[in-house]
């Protein structure tokens, strides 16, 4: 064999994994080497449906196609064969899908139209139902911090059953969007415990649904029927599925039939699989992942119970341990809803365009082109303070009736002022996560540090920010896309490369830089801005 067809053979029996990730705007495919380098990603654009009131959806129809578009254009782009793929893994947020019969869409809302068949994480329709299964007390609600969210899915599913029964019994299976897209994948209806455990009140701990909590919230019917609907099978993530990719599902994402498929993730655990385990010690960080919302994803040997903390939930993202999930319910949203309150707001952003940059990207160059260092930025803020709470408290009050607050407002129109709101509004996103830090902290979960994921959290300056506004070191991965990683994680376990979900955690993750937090006087001066934004947050509570 001459060397030209050796390298050439070298090059074929490469292995690589896939990792697909459905955000709340867009679809996104990485492929990664087994060392966890990404050769290539590709994104295709989702719909996201606002209708009166808090009623936010999607479809499920378009997010599979955008899926396989992504897949689609990742592999061009990296000129990898599907032969060469070892696993895929997904990832998305954590959406309620409604199927009928033959998988067929159902319409979850008043449009009546069948392809809006996915009530989105960030829709709040379902507010009441959360505060009357709230009022029942029942036990499993020690497990999700004391106060189900109406972000989680029996709330929803409660909605469906009063305010839409046809639909509700005409379902014929309500996935979680991760278990959707693994099942249109791969022809198993496995669910995660990752998924079910974290939205749905699986309790994994004792591998079981609490039949009574069901009875008690008025989901009989699910219980009556064996949880056949919501799951009757539930694996860890990483678990290879089925056989591997159907004829049909290959042939849509232009890889080979029998490739294997990863049980998956909500985005958020799989930001914290692609990050925590860098270091080799997941249970001393704190996941930070920060896009659209926030997520905070702790990880502790013994189960740590946390008021207004998520969990604590076993084996939902690193296996046989505990997981605690704080967050925010906007968070990069939050910085876009504020920017946009601004006069010059339009002005700016045309600019940025023109730049090649977004607007936050401009903002944080200018704020560091006045500074004389990252951390100096915070003086900028000035008297201006905000609490973000545009959506509700998700972590640690578990409030979904907050409200955002801004003091020290002006009348100044010029681009200075619109740096300085930039500014306090990052920093408020800082004090937030502070506030859960302490919270877990002061429950028996301190961390020694926060490892930040998500397309928020890229620039440099924000990643000063918070860890100043902290306290704590802010570490980045070396991975540009770690919540794909994480997917492409699960999909290498799946595929074989890994023996288990801690092993691809510290062989495909390292750290590239760490953001050490102020101590002298800019840390006085967040100590100062934290106790505003605690009293302002009180306030509020108080007038309400």
């Amino acid at each position: 064999m001459t060397s030209e067809n050796l390298t050439a053979r070298a090059e074929h029996d490469k292995r690589y994994v896939i990792g697909v990730d459905v955000g709340t705007g867009s679809a996104r495919a990485g492929i990664f080497d087994p060392a966890g380098n990404m050769v290539s990603s590709a994104k295709h654009d989702i719909t996201v449906f606002h209708a009166s009131g808090a009623i936010v959806e999607q479809s499920s129809t378009e997010i599979w196609s955008a899926v396989c578009h992504a897949v689609k254009a990742a592999l061009a782009q990296a000129a990898v064969e599907p032969g060469q793929v070892a696993g895929i893994g997904f990832d998305a947020t954590c959406s309620l899908v409604v199927l009928g019969e033959g998988g067929q869409p159902l319409p979850v809302g008043p449009s009546e139209r069948a392809e809006r068949d996915i009530i989105v994480w960030m829709d709040h329709r379902a507010i009441e139902q959360a505060e009357r299964i709230n009022a029942t007390g029942h036990a499993v609600l020690k497990y999700v911090g004391g106060k189900i969210s109406p972000e989680m899915e029996t709330p929803k599913l409660l909605w469906l059953r009063e305010r839409r029964p046809a639909v509700f019994d005409a379902a014929w299976q309500f996935f979680d969007l991760t278990d959707f897209l693994t099942w249109r994948a791969s022809g198993d209806l496995a669910r995660s415990t990752c998924t079910v455990t974290c939205k749905w009140t699986w309790l994994a701990h004792e591998r079981r649904w609490d039949e009574s909590y069901f009875r008690a919230v008025g989901l009989d019917v699910l219980a009556d029927e064996g949880f056949a609907r919501i799951g009757e099978r539930v694996v860890d993530p990483g678990t290879p599925l089925g056989n591997g990719l159907t004829a049909q599902a290959a042939k849509e994402l232009g890889l080979r039939a029998g490739t294997p498929v990863a049980t998956g993730a909500i985005d958020a655990h799989a930001g914290g699989i692609g990050t925590v385990g860098a270091e080799g010690n997941a249970e001393s960080s704190l996941g930070y992942v920060f896009g659209t919302s926030s997520c905070t994803m702790t990880t502790t040997r013994d189960p740590v119970f946390v008021p207004g903390v998520w969990g604590p939930y076993f084996s939902a993202m690193v296996p046989d341990a505990w997981l605690n999930e704080g967050g925010q319910s906007v968070a990069g949203a939050a910085i876009e809803r504020l920017l946009a309150m601004h006069p010059l707001a339009t002005e700016a952003q045309a600019r940025a365009a023109l730049e090649g940059q977004t607007l936050p990207t401009m903002l944080a160059g200018l704020a560091a082109l006045v500074s004389n260092s990252l951390s100096e930025a915070a003086t900028l803020a000035q008297g201006l303070h905000i609490v973000p709470e545009f959506l509700g408290n998700r972590a640690p009050f578990a409030d979904p009736h907050a409200r955002a607050v801004i003091a020290g407002l002006g009348m100044e129109t010029d681009m200075d002022s619109l740096v300085a709101l930039y500014v306090a509004s990052v920093c408020s996103i800082g004090y937030g996560l502070r506030q859960i830090v302490e919270a877990q902290a002061n429950a028996g979960a301190p961390v020694e540090q926060v490892v930040i994921s998500g397309g928020a959290g890229r620039l440099e300056l924000v990643r000063q920010l918070l860890a100043d506004a902290t306290g704590k070191p802010v570490l980045a991965t070396e991975a540009q896309e770690p919540v794909l990683l994480g997917a492409a994680m699960l999909g290498a376990v799946a595929g074989g490369l890994f023996g288990d979900v801690r092993a691809a955690m510290a062989g495909m993750s390292r750290i590239s830089k760490r953001y050490v937090p102020d101590t002298g006087r800019i840390a006085a001066l967040h100590d100062t801005r934290y106790d505003a934004f605690k009293r302002l947050q009180r306030v509020a509570m108080e007038i309400r």
